[in-house]
C-alpha cells in the first residue's frame, strides 16, 4: 500500500517540476523580424528561428563563422543560453573563451 502512495505522490509532483523555460504570454512576445534584427546586430548569420520550451531558439553562425545555437527570452530577447562549436570541433557555452585551450 505504501509503495502505491509513493508512486501516486511522485506522479502528482511531476507537473510541478516540469516547466517551460520561458513562461511569457504571447501578447508580450517580440515578432520574428525583431529576433532576426537582434541576431544581425550581434553579427550572427541566421539559419533557423524556431520555438523551444516557449523560447526563441536561433541556429546559425556567429561573426567568427562558428556554428551557434542561442536561446532567447521571447519578450526581452535577452540571451538565456548560448552554445557554439569551436574551430577544433569542441563546444563552448555562454560565451566562454576557449581560444588557445588545450583539450
Amino acid at each position: 500500500m505504501s509503495t502505491s502512495l509513493v508512486i501516486v505522490g511522485l506522479l502528482a509532483a511531476g507537473p510541478a517540476f516540469a516547466k517551460a523555460d520561458c513562461a511569457v504570454p504571447m501578447a508580450r512576445w517580440q515578432p520574428r523580424d525583431a529576433v532576426a534584427a537582434f541576431a544581425g546586430e550581434n553579427g550572427w548569420r541566421v539559419s533557423r528561428i524556431r520555438l523551444d520550451d516557449g523560447c526563441y531558439e536561433v541556429t546559425g553562425f556567429d561573426a567568427k563563422g562558428r556554428r551557434i545555437e542561442v536561446k532567447l527570452d521571447p519578450a526581452s530577447l535577452s540571451i538565456l543560453e548560448m552554445e557554439y562549436e569551436d574551430d577544433d570541433g569542441g563546444e563552448g557555452e555562454d560565451g566562454e573563451d576557449h581560444e588557445g585551450a588545450d583539450d
